[in-house]
């Protein structure tokens, strides 16, 4: 029967079979582990600090400033040439360029939590903030690091399984933030969930011991040819040489490739996440206004994790089989619906079936709209470049939202206060407690955040369905 008809071509077959088959070799069951400890510090940030300041009477405005301790993610690719070309010492001989980064970077995120574990919100709001912001450029490093090891380990049709695993790994931890650890604060204490959360960073230090290591490849020839280029040699030229093909020649590299429809390109995968990245520092003090931590730990934790990993098997077999473009705007559109169920769950108060629901669709549309994304990223990067390249997409991927993220608190507490002018267009605002008024037309507002990704997604496929008969 043609591939027209009701049966699957054998091709079509052959090609399930590998997308399936790719889950079940050794590297992605590292990549599992590793994607796991990548979530650590970012989840805990998110998940975690904003319902231990909430309980210890911290304002919303100062609860949405915290998400400022997750700029680092969106700044690594300022540092991640050093993580690219410097080799460590004795540490590189023992694990080679990328473990060695990913076994430092773990440190400081052992240290960060140390920090917090001895802290109190009453007392030591400033430095909370610290070792907070010291937990995200830890993990902002972590990530440099593993997203260079994924890339240079799996070929590119295995990308997007590699990528389903980093996110089954990552939403394990997310189950361990969202679930485990308020689970813990309820029946023993903060300090305890913060504990044990520390601790599972000697899981993600064994996966970087057992992780095979990699092709390594640098920059040498872009430094022999700027040194050529200039004309200055010895040492001096060494050191202009290596700064160029370190930290100008990646973007050179990507500009060559796509012109200037490189900006355009930045400018998609920079809003693409935008709706997510707002609503997601405000969204667990908003479960918390009605629910208690036993019921949104198993909610956001035992039920969303478990979603969300099913959202990034299901996306990076989508991305093996449909291809990634096709996967992005199903992901857009997920996501956007995800925001607006938000909006109900904040006008329905204690409602069990709501909660449910709304973790659901945004969980599921996280974790496809994530693997689409980063597969996409992936596809972008040069071998040379692998680490400086892949932060430069994943910071311009954060930055926007983390950005206005910061602000989310004071969106929420500014609605409340005007409630009387979206009362006219959402007249259900009028009935709801204060508490809770301000977070309707905020999810409203993030859903239609997605609209400018749509449209710049939109010119981008355009664009590349142009470039074969370009060529």
């Amino acid at each position: 029967m043609t591939s027209e008809g009701r049966a699957p071509s054998q091709g079509q077959r052959g090609n399930t079979r590998a997308a399936l088959e790719s889950y079940l070799k050794p590297r992605t069951a590292t990549m599992l582990v590793l994607g796991s400890a990548c979530g650590l510090p970012l989840l805990t940030i998110s998940n975690v600090l904003g319902l231990w300041l909430t309980d210890n009477g911290v304002s919303m405005t100062e609860i949405g400033l915290f998400a400022y301790t997750l700029l680092p993610y969106s700044f690594k690719f300022v540092w991640a040439p050093l993580l690219d070309q410097v080799r460590l010492p004795v540490l590189h001989n023992l694990l080679g360029k990328r473990r060695s980064w990913m076994l430092v970077a773990q440190v400081g995120i052992l240290v960060a939590f140390a920090g917090l574990w001895f802290s109190d919100p009453h007392t030591d709001l400033f430095q909370i903030a610290m070792f907070a912001l010291l937990l995200g450029f830890s993990g902002a490093s972590q990530d440099i690091s593993v997203d260079a090891w994924r890339i240079e380990s799996a070929p590119p049709e295995e990308q997007g399984t590699m990528l389903g695993a980093y996110q089954l790994g990552y939403r394990l931890t997310a189950l361990a933030t969202a679930a485990l650890a308020p689970y813990l604060a309820q029946l023993v204490s903060w300090r305890a969930g913060l504990i044990f959360l520390g601790c599972l960073i000697f899981l993600g230090m064994g996966a970087t011991f057992a992780a095979r290591r990699p092709p390594e490849r640098d920059a040498a020839q872009e430094v022999q040819s700027a040194e050529k280029s200039l004309g200055v040699g010895g040492r001096i030229g060494a050191a202009i040489g290596w700064f160029y093909g370190a930290a100008v020649a990646p973007f050179i590299d990507f500009f060559r490739k796509h012109g200037w429809a490189g900006l355009l390109i930045l400018a998609m995968i920079g809003t693409y996440r935008l709706p997510d990245f707002i609503m997601g520092t405000v969204a667990r003090p908003m479960y918390r206004q009605s629910f208690s931590l036993v019921e949104i730990g198993t909610m956001s934790g035992l039920i969303g994790v478990w979603v969300t990993i099913a959202g990034a098997l299901i996306g990076g077999f989508f991305v093996f089989r449909f291809g990634i473009m096709r996967s992005l705007f199903i992901g857009l559109f997920a996501v956007i619906l995800g925001n607006l169920t938000y909006a109900l769950l904040a006008a329905s108060g204690h409602n069990i079936p709501i909660f449910a629901l709304a973790i659901g669709v945004e969980n599921l549309a996280a974790g496809f709209a994530g693997t689409a994304l980063l597969a996409y990223m992936s596809s972008l990067t040069s071998a040379a470049f692998t680490a400086t390249q892949y932060a430069l997409f994943s910071s311009f991927y954060a930055l926007p939202g983390k950005l206005l993220g910061g602000l989310s608190g004071v969106f929420v507490d500014w609605l409340a206060v005007h409630r009387s002018q979206f009362e006219p267009f959402l007249p259900a605002l009028a009935a709801l407690p204060q508490k809770v008024v301000g977070f309707v037309p905020f999810f409203i507002g993030t859903a239609l955040a997605a609209l400018p990704a749509l449209l710049l997604l939109i010119l981008v496929y355009r664009r590349d369905r142009r470039r074969p008969a370009a060529a």
